[in-house]
């Protein structure tokens, strides 16, 4: 079931809906694969998009190489934070979404529909979620693996709480908790006298860090989590 029936319509809390349902794609994703992909490899050998340059801006002095010599996720990534960014600080749409995120109630007295609203942003989140799983395939390895994903979803969780609930500053969280990730290959490729344990650690040790000591100064949407009973 979707989750955005479990926690708007069924009032389910969001934590726990969230949970069982990974719990469930885990599990789902792992009997498919095995049942499927390991027996029949030509069906998880997708490939991958490969990287598209831009002429000129890729020239720039270490910004070109990073930004604009990547595949196509990339790019829509970068115009993803561009447009909700917009969307939802510039534009009618944007003032009616953090309207139903702080105070449901007074929006639905204006004429808001505050459930059609929380289900239409919980469908368009979904498909940036989509987007961001595909990167793995599609965009990075070529293939499916069980747990190829390995927590990252939970890093960005963190980044959205260490952005404050905001597109451009959940991205220069992501920065950050990318940077320790890649920092960890590397010292592991340099051969850095630390077990390899603890390497493997790094980047979710930043998260820990870091929404630990972030997560008491942002304030987030006022009915974040809450079910809205229309009165």
């Amino acid at each position: 079931m979707d989750p955005g029936v479990l926690a708007i319509r069924y009032q389910v809390d969001q934590i726990i809906a969230g949970f069982f349902l990974y719990l469930l794609a885990l599990g789902l994703t792992s009997f498919l694969s095995a049942r499927f992909l390991q027996r029949n490899q030509a069906l998880n050998t997708p490939g991958r998009f490969q990287e598209l340059r831009i002429p000129v801006l890729s020239d720039l002095p270490i910004v070109g190489p990073v930004v604009f010599d990547n595949n196509v996720f990339v790019y829509l990534m970068l115009a993803l934070i561009a447009v909700v960014h917009v969307g939802l600080f510039r534009t009618r749409w944007g003032l009616r979404v953090r309207a139903v995120g702080e105070h449901p109630r007074a929006a639905d007295t204006v004429g808001i529909r505050v459930l059609a609203t929380r289900y239409r942003n919980v469908i368009l989140g979904g498909m940036v979620a989509g987007i961001g799983g595909a990167f793995f395939t599609l965009g990075s390895v070529g293939r499916f693996d069980e747990g190829m994903t390995a927590g990252k979803g939970f890093i960005g969780l963190a980044a959205m709480i260490f952005g404050r609930w905001n597109p451009i500053g959940a991205f220069g969280a992501a920065l950050v908790f990318g940077f320790a990730d890649s920092l960890q290959t590397k010292l592991s490729i340099l051969g850095v006298p630390i077990p390899s344990e603890f390497l493997l650690m790094a980047p979710y040790l930043a998260t820990i860090l870091v929404v630990a000591g972030v997560v008491r100064r942002a304030r987030p949407p006022a009915a974040d989590g809450k079910p809205y009973v229309k009165g």
